[in-house]
């Protein structure tokens, strides 16, 4: 059995498969390459022009002098740039913190809560598993009945 010496892959022995690399379209370079002149534009109309506002690209909202949607429709109401979205975490899901204090810290690394995607919130959902100590956090008025019923705390 004759063994044959393999080339090891460098630089220079690296090709793409067959096929599967097909060289980009190089318009303007004569009436040889075929895409002269009008570099496969056609003539004239939206769709030869730089910047074409044809089918399939121009500006954006634009139907074809038509009143936009955008215009067509009233406005109403607002968006409150101050809204603050909570990070719900709920009653039952207290079972796996370690412990019996309730923080931010304690509820990050429970996996409860992510750092720095707003507050956190604690909602009445299901029951406490055991007495805690909760701080630090918000804490709907049913989570903290029921907390203080399973005899721990709410702290501000």
């Amino acid at each position: 059995m004759a063994s044959e010496t393999v080339e090891k892959i460098g630089l220079h022995n690296l090709a793409p498969a067959p096929g599967s690399h097909r060289s980009r379209r190089r318009l303007g370079r004569g009436p040889g390459s075929g895409l002269g002149k009008t570099s496969g534009k056609g003539h004239k109309g939206s769709m030869a022009r730089s910047g074409h506002g044809g089918p399939g690209g121009g500006k954006p909202h634009f139907e074809g002098g038509q009143m936009p949607i955008t215009r067509r429709i009233p406005k109403r109401g607002f968006t409150n740039p101050f809204r603050e979205e909570a990070q719900v975490v709920r009653l039952d899901a207290l079972a796996k913190v370690a412990g019996d204090a309730v923080t931010v810290e304690t509820l990050v690394s429970a996996g409860l809560a992510r750092v720095g995607r707003g507050p956190i919130k604690l909602l009445a959902n299901g029951e406490a598993p055991r007495a805690f100590t909760v701080s630090g956090i918000r804490v709907s008025a049913g989570a903290k009945a029921r907390i203080e019923a399973a005899g721990g705390r709410v702290e501000p």
